[in-house]
């Protein structure tokens, strides 16, 4: 892997992790644009630049990380439950799901859905303007919906948004939501790959791994804050046109 590929896949991960558009998705197809194989070491810098997502979370909601805060990461730890389990009892079927038109079709699948949430969401029915206000009841129907993102294309945060704005929150709570249960899924996500590709770590080039992990930080946090200021002025339409338009696209090409 080159510097090139590093900044470019970071870049990917950084911008498309907390975005309702799948990053697994877009990381698939720009690896294969660059010409890099889904072997080990790639997979080992994966892992990285997810770190990287990971930490960029902390950072930004850092002031939540206290006691003070502890009923809104009870909720949060519920609401992981359910793909918690699902992902454990059925990770070598979840994986060997892995394929370009598995990817494609949820793209389509997930942007019709958002296009009909989007259709009858009404601003004034959303009674939760702030994730912390959420009871555990929406808390863990956002986790079920959650579970529909162990397919690979559907979008972990595409999946817990929609979540989020069928049982009452606004788009802006769903979408801050979705970035606070991101730390529990991509923990236990990563923790597994670390485990699973340790060894290539030894063999890669760490200049590379700094460089991606870098870029996916910085982009992923500067993401989150936009996505939140969008979202406060726009809806999820264009996410919705856009899936569907990019998993057309990956139809036509790799079919």
């Amino acid at each position: 892997m080159h510097a090139f590929q590093a900044v470019i896949l970071g870049l990917v991960e950084g911008f498309t992790e907390f975005l309702p558009i799948s990053s697994t998705g877009h990381m698939i197809v720009v690896s294969q644009w660059l010409g890099l194989p889904q072997d080990s070491a790639n997979k080992a810098f994966e892992v990285i630049i997810q770190l990287a997502a990971i930490l960029a979370v902390v950072a930004k909601y850092r002031d939540k990380l206290t006691f003070r805060h502890i009923e809104l990461w009870k909720k949060v730890v519920l609401a992981f439950i359910p793909v918690g389990v699902v992902g454990l009892l059925f990770y070598k079927q979840i994986k060997a799901m892995f394929s370009i038109e598995i990817v494609a079709t949820m793209f389509i699948v997930g942007g019709v859905v958002f296009l009909i949430v989007e259709r009858f969401y009404r601003e004034d029915r959303a009674h939760v303007a702030n994730a912390e206000d959420l009871s555990y009841r929406q808390a863990l129907w956002i986790g079920i919906a959650q579970v529909f993102s162990l397919i690979p294309g559907t979008s972990r945060a595409g999946a817990t948004i929609v979540g989020g704005l069928l049982v009452g929150l606004n788009r802006t709570a769903s979408a801050e939501f979705s970035f606070l249960l991101a730390l529990p899924v991509m923990a236990a996500a990563s923790g597994l790959d670390l485990l699973k590709h340790y060894r290539e770590f030894q063999e890669s080039n760490l200049l590379h791994l700094g460089i991606g992990f870098a870029v996916a930080f910085v982009v992923a946090y500067l993401t989150m804050k936009l996505f939140i200021s969008f979202l406060s002025r726009f809806t999820f339409v264009g996410f919705g046109v856009y899936r569907i338009a990019f998993g057309l696209v990956l139809l036509l090409l790799y079919r």
